[in-house]
């Protein structure tokens, strides 16, 4: 195990390196400013477009809005919770920062995805709408291209299982049983009975729990930060300035906090908000593919909405609350730390919000990633692979909540890499055709293929 280890962290290191990062920040700023930062500028008409989107308006098997739930489904999970207090861990307060950065060129990464995987989604042998990077490779690029689409169904199918199925399993195992004292085989078995009850329906029953579930949950948990940084107002203001401050210069060492060079905090924060939001991933363009849009910019600008939400709002939260709170020079890590934080600030009840929001933001993103799973096995087999995947996803839950954390975490982030390195070359090569489509949507006067306005 130990070799193992050793060799996943040697890859790590490399698809991790300077490159991967100017990939995913230079590609999000290429797209941003060939879109002439509309992603930003349209922000409010993407949130109009969302709750105009609740109703089926197109072809396909989800609502826009169980669409951009599905998505979110996946992304708001460990990483909003554990993903933060580790990158501020390793990184200092700058890390917020570049995940920040991360975001906002994210926001127009999230919404290119979307607009190609409506543009050239497929139908099934079952009659259901597929798409996503593997797609719009094979439909939108030259022949000379083909091979990067199913490189990326081959790690979509196996990163699935690290970052959707067993980081979520393991989180949730591990934080039941420090704060409630169940162990963690029974939380395995417990998720695997929930996870068979919903993913076993497909999409269409994972949009409609998606679209129950996230939106309650996510606001649960904005609300109790925003507690915790209404406890510590004082503090905020500084936090800010640290997280500022030490986006360009060293951490010094504080309290049980070793100190940070600057690459660290540019390294864990990006790499760290990319496992969140997925931007770049190519993850959450398989689940707006199934949406039922009026067409593609219509979609992408609900997309969008996915990398603001997860990131600029929820994940600084997070971060904020554990540098405005002093946590975060404790010598903690992971969720244990985003729980010091809380319960600093919320003695007796703290400890535990972190605990259930934990609990159902990983049980939603193990539903959302066993969709965009069996979507890239699909590629390879067809329609007649779903089932044996799903089976198969419900049975790698019980070894993801009982094996060793550390090791999943660093296959779950070399995963993402390999994942992001064939999307990100098809984005940059297909951008021409997002950038055309954007400029026929909003020069009709912002109205959809079928004629419908945005607003």
């Amino acid at each position: 195990m130990e070799a193992l280890t050793n060799l996943v962290g040697q890859i790590n290191s490399i698809v991790w390196g300077p490159v991967m990062l100017v990939l995913i920040l230079g590609v999000g700023f290429f797209l941003q400013a060939g879109l002439k930062f509309m992603p930003i500028m349209k922000l409010g008409t993407g949130f109009s477009l969302l709750f105009k989107g609740r109703e089926d308006s197109g072809e396909g098997q989800i609502s826009p809005f169980n669409a951009l739930m599905t998505s979110l489904s996946a992304t708001i999970g460990t990483g909003n919770i554990a993903g933060v207090a580790t990158a501020v861990f390793l990184g200092g307060p700058g890390a917020l920062f570049w995940m920040w950065m991360t975001a906002l060129v994210g926001m127009a990464t999230k919404y290119a995805e979307a607009v190609l995987a409506v543009k050239y989604r497929e139908q099934d042998e079952l009659g259901n709408f597929v798409g996503g990077p593997m797609y719009y490779i094979k439909n939108g690029l030259s022949s000379g291209w083909y091979w990067l689409a199913p490189a990326f169904a081959l790690f979509g199918a196996i990163a699935a299982f690290g970052i959707g199925n067993g980081v979520q399993a393991n989180g949730v195992a591990a934080v039941i049983n420090s704060n409630f004292g169940v162990p963690t085989a029974v939380t395995g078995i417990v998720l695997m009975v929930l996870t068979a009850g919903v993913i076993l329906g497909g999409i269409s029953r994972i949009g409609s729990v998606a679209g129950k579930l996230v939106p309650f949950m996510a606001v649960a948990y904005i609300i109790a930060g925003l507690l915790v940084l209404l406890i510590n107002i004082g503090s905020v203001g500084s936090a800010l300035s640290l997280v500022f401050t030490h986006a360009f210069t060293p951490s010094a060492a504080e309290g049980g906090f070793a100190g940070a060079a600057v690459w660290a905090a540019i390294r864990f924060g990006v790499a760290r908000g990319v496992f969140s939001n997925e931007a770049g991933l190519g993850s959450a363009p398989i689940a707006h593919a199934a949406a039922s849009t009026a067409g593609p910019v219509n979609q992408g600008l609900i997309a969008m909405l996915g990398t603001f939400i997860d990131t600029i709002i929820v994940c600084s939260i997070t971060g904020l609350a554990i540098i405005a709170s002093g946590a975060w020079t404790s010598g903690e890590s992971g969720a244990a730390l985003t729980s010091l934080a809380f319960e600093m600030s919320l003695p007796g009840i703290g400890g535990y919000i972190i605990a259930i929001s934990l609990s159902i933001f990983a049980f939603t993103t193990i539903l959302g990633w066993s969709f965009y799973g069996e979507k890239c096995v699909g590629f390879f087999f067809g329609a007649k692979a779903l089932m044996p995947y799903r089976v198969l996803w419900v049975v790698a839950i019980y070894f993801g909540a009982t094996a060793d954390l550390g090791f999943i975490w660093l296959l779950a982030d070399t995963l993402n890499a390999m994942m992001a390195i064939p999307n990100l070359i098809a984005l940059a090569l297909l951008s021409p055709i997002v950038f055309k489509l954007t400029r026929e949507f909003f020069a009709s006067g912002g109205k959809s293929e079928s004629g419908t306005p945005a607003e």
